[in-house]
């Protein structure tokens, strides 16, 4: 029997859809530690970098001991996609008492390698009460951060994205639909840290990675991911700087997101890659452009 002669197209056409939404599997922490002592070498922020890197760590250890946690209930879940509703929803979920465990893991891990400052705000979290702690991070999910202790924010960020990987981990893709607002996490609602542009079985889809859960969900190139405008996109980076990472700035909002491309560079990582490339960032502020995306190991100070 002759073997048939694919016509092309006929080989995408075949191939299974991309998907959507991609749910975090397991710990990334461990690749973002290595990732950021990488990217340390050499580097005008080297010092934060590989605290940041100690930290992620931390995570790691803190990820491998927690338990499964317990998932809203399944009518819940159901009713939540139904009304476009994330089903994690990061700022109206009780948050229980795991992400408070992890906290005082990470904080006990890196205390001794973390600058006198760092170790000020340890100390004050190693003493506070339940309560403060979760005004803490309401107050850091609800980006409220003109009010904030910024030297406890890598901490309580940290125990925070350990305890929402974990969660969003758990779920079935089934379980999670799009929101009306396409920039937001539809796993949590918590907005992006940056943009990726994959390879292999999604070669050349841009997916937008959560700052909160890690979850990424596709969205199209070359449209604003803060406003959706497909006019006055642009993008910038620094001669000198890492080829895999750009700005994509928009002309209608004055908002710009990172964008890495892992075709340049397989181990590219949002929040490490983000963090490495702050020169782009000051470059933006002085052209007008606001950051759209959130880093919660790189916390704006007051307006």
């Amino acid at each position: 029997m002759p073997t048939p002669i694919l016509q092309p197209g006929e080989i995408e056409a075949g191939a299974p859809p991309a998907p959507w939404l991609k749910l975090p599997e397991g710990s990334a922490f461990a690749d973002r530690a290595a990732r950021l002592e990488s990217l340390a070498a050499g580097h005008a922020l080297a010092d934060y970098l590989r605290f940041v890197a100690a930290l992620s760590r931390a995570q790691h250890e803190a990820y491998t001991r927690m338990p499964a946690l317990t998932l809203p209930r399944a009518d819940l879940l159901a009713q939540r996609r139904a009304h476009a509703m994330p089903p994690l929803d990061a700022t109206a979920q009780a948050r229980g008492t795991a992400w408070r465990v992890a906290l005082q893991q990470i904080v006990a891990a890196v205390n001794d390698a973390a600058p006198p400052p760092a170790q000020a705000a340890i100390a004050r979290l190693q003493s506070a009460d339940d309560g403060a702690l979760e005004a803490l991070a309401a107050t850091l999910l609800r980006q409220d951060c003109d009010d904030f202790d910024r030297a406890a924010a890598p901490f309580v960020a940290a125990a925070l994205q350990v305890q929402a990987r974990r969660l969003a981990s758990q779920l079935g893709a089934h379980q999670v639909g799009r929101l009306e607002t396409a920039s937001l996490c539809p796993v949590c609602g918590s907005p992006p840290v940056a943009s990726t542009v994959h390879v292999g079985g999604e070669y050349g889809l841009r997916y937008l990675s959560c700052a909160l859960c890690g979850s990424e969900w596709n969205e199209v190139r070359i449209k604003c991911s803060s406003c959706a405008s497909t006019k006055g996109i642009a993008y910038y980076g620094i001669a000198s700087g890492a080829p895999a990472v750009k700005a994509e700035t928009c002309d209608a909002c004055h908002s710009y997101l990172k964008i890495l491309y892992l075709e340049k560079d397989p181990a590219a990582d949002p929040v490490a890659d983000d963090l490495a490339s702050l020169a782009l960032d000051l470059l933006l502020d002085e052209q007008g452009y606001q950051r759209s995306g959130l880093n919660y190991f790189l916390i704006p100070g007051p307006t």
